[in-house]
Parts: C-alpha cells; sequence; structure tokens
C-alpha cells in the first residue's frame, strides 16, 4: 500500500510503500511514517487493517482528519476509498489497494496464521518423536544420517496429517509458495558479493535437503527461474534491488501460475519448506535466517512472537514472519549469547552479544521484557563501507570527506555523535581507513564490532561478571589497561558512562587522535552530555570538566538521519576553546547542512575556518580551496 504526503507549505510531495497491519504516524522515527515536525505528536494516528479494510485510530491531543470528519484522542474511523488524512501541517493520501486485491491479502494472513499454526504442531509432534534438546542435537547438525532420520520423521508426521494430504488446498499450495519464493531467495543472496562469504552461513550444513529428490529439484529451479524472469528487473539493477522486487512481486506472480503447477509439485514443495523451517528452528536463528541473508534488510527487531519488524533502505515495516512460541525465542537467543561465552536467564535477563559476523544482537527476556522475549539485530553491511561509498549514498560530499582525511591524519581527537541507528559506529570505521598503518591502535567495546582494516589493531571487548558476581570488566577498566599498552591511537566503540573522564584523560596525556562516539542531538548537546559523564566518574567542578573537555576533543562531528531514511553528516564542529568572558566552550560550526528541513540536503562549509588550519596547510594534508569548494554560504 503506498501513501502520499506533503507538507502543506512544500509542493513536493513524498510517496511510502508500507506493508504490514499496523502503520504508525508520527514525528517519532520508529514510525513507518514520520513526519517530521513539531506541530505533530511522537504518535499522532495507526492504521489498522480490518478484515479487508483499514481503520484510522486517533492518537495525538490535536487530533486528526479523515475527509471532513475530526477524529480526537481514541477515536477511530474506518477508510473508504482514497480519502485524505490532514494532520497539520501535513496532508497524506492513501491508495488503497482494490477490493479484489485487498482480500487476497486478507486471505494470505490468514493462511500465514494457519501455516505457523501447523508449524507449532509439527514442531511438538517432532520434539515428541526425537530427542532434539541439548548440546547433543546441535552437535548432530553436519552428520547426514541424524539429519535424512529428522527428514524422514517430517515425512511421516505430515503424511499422518489431513490438512496436508491434498496438494490442491489453499493451505498447501500457500506453504509451496513460501517454499519456492525462498528458493527464489536463495537464488539470488548465494552470490559471492553476500554475507556467506563473511562466516555466517558457512557452516550451515543442515540447511541442505538431505531427502531432496534431483527430478523435482530441477522442477523447482525451473519455475523459480521462470518467475524470475516475469517479477525480476534489468540485470543492471543490483542485488538489493532485485530482492525488493522479489518481495513485493512474488505473490501475484506464484497466483497467477499455482493453478497450473500440479498436486504432486505443490505438496514437494510444501514439504520442502516445512522441514526447511524445522531445520532452522532446530539448528539456526528459526524465521530470522532468511532476514540476515538479505543484503537490503539493515536491522531486524523481534517485538514479540508475532511481530518481526526489519528495517529496509532506512524505513521500519513489519516484516511478516512469526515465531511460533516465546520458548523458541528463548532458544534462539540462549544459542546466540552461549557462542561468545555469554549468558541470559531470569537472574541476567539483559545481554549484549555478536553473531559470528559482527552483528551487533541485543536481548531482554523476562521479568524485563513483559510480552515475551525480544531481541534487537543491527547487521553489519555485506563488506566494509569506505568514505567513496558514504559519499555515493548522499551522507556526505568530498569536500567534506577530504576535510575528515585531514584531520584524522593530523592527529585531531575526533566526536561522532548522534542518536541511535544513525551511523556512527559506520563513520568510525570509514574514518579509521586514514590512520597510517604505522600506527598502533587499541580498540575498546562493549560488544566488538569495529572493522577497522589494518594490521596492528589491538581489540579488547568488555566481559560480564560470573555467577558469583565476580571477573566483570568494564569499558572504563579497559580505557585503563589500553593507556598501559603502548597505543597510538585509542578507539573506544562508545562512551556512555564513567569512561568518559578516562578517554578525556588519555587524549589530554599523548594520544592524540583518538576517536569514539557519544549518543547526543547536536554539537552543544554533545558538550553537555560529557559533563554529565565526567560527572558519574568523579565529582568534579563544571569549570574543570569544561577545560579537560576543551584540551581532548578537537572535532564534534554531527550524524542525523533524514525523513526518508537517509543517513548523512548534518554538522562538523570545532572546540575552539574556552570563552573567557563566559567561561563556556567556544563552538565553531565548520560545515552545516545547507538545507536541515530537505531529504536532499548536503553539508556545505559555513565559510569558517578552525584554528588548526595553518597546521594542515603546512603539512600538506588540506588545500585550503576545499572550504570553497561546494557553494559555501557565510554565516
Amino acid at each position: 500500500m503506498k501513501i502520499w504526503y506533503n507538507n502543506i507549505i512544500d509542493t513536493d510531495r513524498h510517496v511510502v510503500e508500507v506493508q504490514g497491519d499496523r502503520i504508525r504516524i508520527g514525528r517519532g522515527p520508529a514510525n513507518e511514517i514520520v513526519l517530521d515536525s513539531p506541530y505533530v505528536a511522537e504518535e499522532a494516528a495507526v492504521l489498522y487493517r480490518r478484515n479487508a479494510g483499514w481503520e484510522l485510530v486517533a492518537l495525538g491531543i490535536n487530533g486528526v482528519t479523515l475527509g471532513d470528519k475530526q477524529l480526537f484522542g481514541g477515536e477511530r474511523c474506518e477508510i473508504r476509498g482514497s480519502q485524505t488524512i490532514s494532520l497539520f501541517p501535513y496532508s497524506l493520501t492513501i491508495d488503497l489497494p482494490k477490493a479484489e486485491e485487498t482480500t487476497r491479502e486478507h486471505q494470505r494472513l490468514l493462511l500465514d496464521d494457519r501455516m505457523s499454526s501447523l508449524i507449532r504442531e509439527v514442531h511438538v509432534e517432532l520434539l515428541r518423536r526425537m530427542d532434539l534438546t541439548g548440546d547433543g542435537a546441535a552437535a548432530m547438525a553436519s552428520d547426514d544420517e541424524y539429519l535424512l532420520r529428522l527428514e524422514r520423521t517430517l515425512d511421516n508426521i505430515v503424511r499422518g496429517r489431513d490438512d496436508l494430504a491434498n496438494g490442491n488446498t489453499p493451505l498447501v499450495a500457500h506453504i509451496a509458495g513460501y517454499g519456492l519464493r525462498d528458493r527464489l531467495l536463495a537464488s539470488l543472496t548465494s552470490e559471492p558479493a553476500t554475507r556467506r562469504d563473511r562466516g555466517l552461513f558457512t557452516d550451515r550444513h543442515w540447511s541442505r535437503l538431505v531427502t531432496a529428490v534431483p527430478e523435482r529439484e530441477n522442477e523447482v529451479d525451473a519455475t523459480a527461474q521462470y518467475i524470475e524472469k516475469i517479477i525480476l528487473p534489468g540485470t543492471d539493477c543490483n542485488l538489493s534491488e532485485r530482492v525488493d522486487a522479489v518481495e513485493r512481486k512474488f505473490w501475484p506472480a506464484w497466483e497467477s501460475i499455482g493453478d497450473r503447477t500440479h498436486e504432486g509439485f505443490k505438496s514437494y514443495l510444501a514439504l520442502r519448506h516445512l522441514k526447511k523451517e524445522l531445520k532452522d528452528i532446530v539448528f539456526g536463528y528459526g524465521p530470522l535466517e532468511d532476514l540476515l541473508r538479505l543484503p537490503n534488510v539493515s536491522e531486524i527487531m523481534v517485538v514479540d512472537k508475532q511481530h518481526i519488524y526489519i528495517e529496509r533502505s532506512g524505513v521500519l515495516q513489519n516484516s511478516g514472519r512469526r515465531f511460533i512460541s516465546d520458548a523458541v525465542i528463548e532458544s534462539i537467543i540462549q544459542r546466540i549469547v552461549a557462542n561468545f561465552g555469554r549468558r541470559i536467564d531470569r537472574s541476567q535477563p539483559l545481554v549484549d552479544a555478536r553473531l559470528t559476523d559482527g552483528s551487533r544482537v541485543n536481548a531482554v527476556i523476562a521479568p524485563l521484557a513483559v510480552s515475551g522475549p525480544t531481541l534487537t539485530i543491527r547487521k553489519f553491511p555485506e563488506r566494509k563501507l569506505i568514505v567513496d561509498d558514504l559519499i555515493a549514498k548522499g551522507a556526505l560530499t568530498r569536500t567534506v570527506a577530504e576535510f575528515l582525511r585531514a584531520i584524522v591524519l593530523s592527529r585531531k581527537n575526533i566526536l561522532i555523535s548522534g542518536g541511535t541507528g544513525t551511523g556512527k559506529t559506520t563513520l568510525l570505521n570509514c574514518l579509521s581507513d586514514f590512520i597510517p598503518d604505522k600506527e598502533r591502535i587499541v580498540t575498546v567495546e562493549d560488544t566488538a564490532e569495529l572493522q577497522l582494516a589494518k594490521e596492528h589493531v589491538v581489540r579488547l571487548e568488555t566481559k560480564a561478571a560470573n555467577v558469583e558476581g565476580a571477573g566483570e570488566y568494564t569499558i572504563r577498566d579497559l580505557v585503563k589497561n589500553a593507556l598501559r599498552m603502548r597505543p597510538d591511537r585509542i578507539v573506544v566503540g562508545e562512551c556512555r558512562g564513567p569512561e568518559a573522564l578516562d578517554m578525556l584523560q588519555a587524549m589530554n596525556t599523548g594520544h592524540d587522535g583518538s576517536l569514539t562516539t557519544i549518543h547526543a542531538n547536536n554539537s552543544k548537546d554533545v558538550a553537555l552530555r560529557l559533563e554529565v559523564l565526567v560527572q558519574m566518574a568523579a565529582d568534579l567542578p563544571v569549570d574543570s570538566i569544561r577545560h579537560q573537555i576543551a584540551s581532548a576533543v578537537d572535532v564534534i562531528v554531527q550524524l542525523k538521519r533524514m525523513r526518508d531514511g537517509r543517513r548523512c553528516l548534518s554538522q562538523i564542529t570545532e572546540v575552539a576553546g574556552i570563552n573567557p568572558s563566559t567561561g563556556q566552550l567556544e563552538m565553531r560550526d565548520l560545515f552545516l547542512l545547507d538545507d536541515p528541513e530537505s531529504t536532499t540536503a548536503q553539508l556545505q562549509p559555513t565559510g569558517r575556518l578552525p584554528t588548526f588550519i595553518d597546521e594542515l596547510i603546512s603539512t600538506g594534508t588540506l588545500n585550503l580551496k576545499t572550504f570553497y569548494a561546494d557553494q559555501p554560504s557565510a554565516i
């Protein structure tokens, strides 16, 4: 479904294609439709799918207008046709699917529910017939004999179910469709450029079908290739665009040929898919397996067993996938954290971990998670991004890249600031490429995820306390230890606690050129946040802390997520010292967005020169013309 929207003072209209049965509208970045205005509530309205139609529910105190009807907080109204929603200062038009399309989509959702129930029932029966618990089953994932016995057991279970006996029923055809779609996606994501070569799926021996029938597999491949020709764009499109096309266009294409396929083929495909799903649950990450393979998915968020959201191209959407039970979610969380010596249980119900490819994982279970286990996975990109990639994506200009390169080479201390998911770690990785190879780097992280493409890098990672409460090593402990390791530069993944004081002292004691990230909305907030963090470590006067910051930090690089999901640099600020008359930190903006409200905004030089410009010019790391290359607008 497409939703068009525009600000009443802006002639440009934006369109967002949304999926799922709940579409949130509001100012907050977690909404599916983000309306960037202080007049719009954090969550102003929600669109709910109701059977074959849609319903609008007003949430904000200012209300919402649907057509000529005013709705206030808590009121709801059915949407008929292409009605306009007015949410000052925005106007939204919903392009509702045609009635028959809505009915088909509703039927798919009902079949999804039936398929989920079926997988749960088959899983329960499989557990009754085979011992699949504990480390023993996981150790057998590479044993063909064991996999053959498991698949034969599944054959017997499915053969005894009446709802799967007839290959022409809507349920079997629906499951078969999932099997064919998975086959099509697997063929795309098995290309060398994908994460398969990064180590995440190299040990997935159990993912292959031991009971495959060659004749049927040939038929599956031929059908997948036929649908690929129908729905995929030209060969000049990148992998993400091809995966997007499969996600959007597969079901209409399958429904158009499904009736022409014979019963035996659909039954084989359905059984093939059920085996894959059950083996993913037993040995892998369940419904997350496919999402981890998709290159256009950057984040996976398990809200509860019924809702798995993803971030695709900077936009949040419901993936349509689901877990069969809370117990399965928790077992997969245990499987992830156990690989890295972490633990999670009722006494320690929150954990940070990572996957084998470095993707960041956060998990919360009861009693902290009220609605069931929740899991968030921040995926690493298919390959390490470099500055040229950020320029191509519009995150910064070549001029800004040259300036960042110059200050890294000149060993300026840099703080990278921004909100959650703005790309702080990605930019930190890119800036590390400018560090000369001869220098020794020590990295300190809560969960090791930095990808520094350097040879002389020592990586340190925090350690949680053991069952007895001993053996904990915090970021602060590691920063202190890093000072004894003769580093040329210290890189801290994120400063969010008392370690800020140790980081500032390290920057002030000969470890120039150090880098770290911090959560803040703008450069001025960075200074305020640092003051608070330092006071968590020691009861120091504010004036003393400000002098520490002024002496330690040279440049603050601010990141921002735009309304369309694009991430970009929004501000580069020099910390120029202490203002003698006010006692405040003196901040000098070197680069700013030319139009902060525009989705096409670019970072432009302000015309102000940094106080260390002479050093950059004398060492040959920067050409003065760089500051005026992109049509500067002096401020």
